[in-house]
């Protein structure tokens, strides 16, 4: 345990954190997702929700601001105007930590192949179907 940091940021998911670059992309994905077939690298956060593990990332990583969009989410189905609560509660968090990003809904022709390029996929138990998403890192500012 560190003072500070939400103890769902592991050593493993840390040090992940730590270790990308300006522009690299992590996706949070739910608990039927194909993690282990899409990622390159995966983390799994077995017996944890989306929300709490998207909220503990957000503490401590920026957010890409040189970017027109910077943070997704999936869709339902094709239906990319849809607001399921999952949806709305990504929305929400993302605005705390980050209130000048909006989040922009991917189709899944467009989100899948986004996340089998992410440099990391954290695989949550999530049970809400479409509770993905996925955060491109910015940078900290001297």
């Amino acid at each position: 345990m560190l003072k500070g940091l939400n103890p769902l940021l592991g050593p493993e998911l840390l040090a992940t954190l730590r270790a990308m670059g300006h522009g690299d992309e992590i996706a949070l994905v739910d608990g039927n997702y194909p993690g282990l077939e899409h990622g390159r690298r995966l983390i799994r956060l077995d017996g944890h929700h989306l929300i709490p593990v998207l909220d503990a990332i957000l503490s401590v990583m920026p957010i890409d601001d040189f970017v027109p969009e910077a943070i997704f989410r999936a869709t339902v189905k094709q239906d990319r105007d849809a607001l399921d609560p999952v949806h709305q509660e990504i929305i929400a968090c993302c605005e705390r930590h980050e209130p000048d990003r909006a989040v922009t809904p991917l189709l899944g022709v467009d989100f899948y192949p986004r996340v089998r390029a992410a440099h990391t996929v954290v695989q949550t138990s999530e049970p809400r179907l479409y509770g993905n998403v996925i955060l491109r890192k910015g940078v900290i500012y001297p």
